[in-house]
């Protein structure tokens, strides 16, 4: 009795003072572009932040790097083949690895960015291919194909994805009418469920999990859909359609690209997207099995660039006109809107950044909604798209231009 009794006990403390393990992911903790830096330059120089270093040997790619301790991560496509880098903060390589083919066509490059969760790392390619690596050297764990394994369907510029680990589950998201959406078991690679959707094709979408009391909602988009699974049982427990495209007008990358991950807070979905609907803020019931409209705001309307939720406003790029946008959360009214072009946003130390598609960095000061441009400079290194998001770690923006990585030191100085 008292050997049973003390193991009691040592079970209790076990499950009081367990965490689940940090998950390292782009545009950081619940992907909602939010970092959490403080003591951050309040204006920049006329040129722009100093520049620390730079990286111009990683390929062809439009996804950022993730950052683990002293450690980062990032893609490109050299060759025709997808790569993972890896470095350290010095900007020094630490090992390399080749992931197979990658895509080539239609903006050819890299596009996912990697999920680290303890010694792992979950990485997709272009071409729909999963992968889980030792974060120690890059060695495959396991892998899956997406033609072979869940036949898979191409949007038209391949497929995009940063895969979602949930627990010992890990998301993805191949399309078509039998595996449109799986989860698979992050040590093994092998499938937990799968389920055919709505039989549509992927849509470019990093998913998000809502975890609620009662349940994990697994949320992503298909080509004309918002979709919410239940994450441990694979139910679709509700759908939402992006009503802007008729069905007679729909065909591939036609009103199909929702690239923007969804943001929860407080019972409520936000998200844009300027393929579809637009801006949207959804009622989520307690159980998480019901959704229900709140606003719609179709100027609202960010194409890839992230929107960010900061207080009871949201930020982000428009795609129809050239402006940056700010609405209130509650209601979905503009607040306030810069002239500055598309581009993607990310926030730390209570200011915007903003990386625009001519390849203008800015900083904007917001309250209460209001935007104020503070600074600016101009990225002419890389090659290619202005289209990476920014990363903000340690006080020092990294920013992608194609096969070039800068880093910037952003950090005020000390008194």
């Amino acid at each position: 009795m008292k050997y049973t009794l003390s193991l009691i006990l040592v079970s209790l403390l076990v499950s009081c003072t367990y965490s689940p393990e940090m998950i390292y992911q782009w545009r950081g903790e619940n992907r909602g572009g939010m970092y959490p830096e403080s003591n951050l330059l309040a204006s920049w120089p006329a040129g722009g932040p100093s520049e620390i270093w730079m990286i111009d040997s990683l390929g062809r790619g439009y996804g950022s790097p993730v950052f683990v301790e002293d450690l980062f991560f990032i893609t490109g496509e050299i060759d025709s083949l997808a790569l993972l880098h890896c470095f350290n903060l010095a900007g020094q390589k630490q090992w390399q690895v080749s992931l197979g083919k990658e895509w080539v066509t239609s903006f050819p490059g890299s596009r996912s960015a990697p999920t680290i969760v303890g010694d792992l790392i979950y990485i997709g390619t272009g071409m729909g291919d999963l992968y889980c690596l030792n974060k120690a050297d890059g060695s495959k764990v396991w892998s899956r194909e997406f033609r072979a394994d869940f036949e898979g369907i191409y949007p038209l510029h391949g497929h995009s994805e940063a895969a979602v680990v949930h627990g010992e589950k890990v998301f993805w998201n191949p399309g078509g009418e039998a595996f449109n959406v799986v989860a698979l078991d992050r040590f093994t690679g092998e499938l937990i469920w799968s389920h055919p959707g709505l039989g549509e094709r992927s849509a470019y979408n990093p998913g998000q999990v809502i975890e609620l009391p009662q349940r994990s909602i697994y949320v992503t988009f298909s080509a004309y859909h918002l979709l919410g699974f239940d994450a441990e049982s694979g139910e679709l427990l509700w759908t939402q359609e992006q009503d802007n495209t008729t069905p007679d007008e729909r065909k591939l990358g036609i009103g199909d690209t929702h690239a923007n991950s969804v943001l929860y807070a407080d019972g409520f979905i936000f998200y844009a997207a300027g393929d579809g609907n637009g801006g949207v803020c959804l009622s989520l019931s307690e159980d998480g099995t019901e959704i229900t409209e709140s606003w719609r705001n179709k100027n609202f309307d960010s194409f890839m660039g992230g929107i960010v939720k900061m207080g009871n406003y949201l930020y982000g790029s428009s795609t129809v006109t050239q402006y940056f946008r700010s609405v209130d959360a509650s209601s979905g009214a503009h607040l306030d809107s810069l002239k500055i072009g598309h581009g993607a946003v990310i926030a730390a130390d209570n200011r915007l950044y903003y990386y625009n598609q001519r390849g203008e960095v800015k900083l904007i000061h917001t309250e209460e909604g209001k935007l104020k441009e503070l600074s600016s400079f101009k990225i002419t290194k890389g090659t290619g798209h202005h289209f990476s998001h920014p990363v903000i770690y340690r006080g020092v923006l990294y920013q992608r231009r194609g096969h070039a990585l800068m880093a910037y030191d952003i950090r005020s100085p000390l008194p």
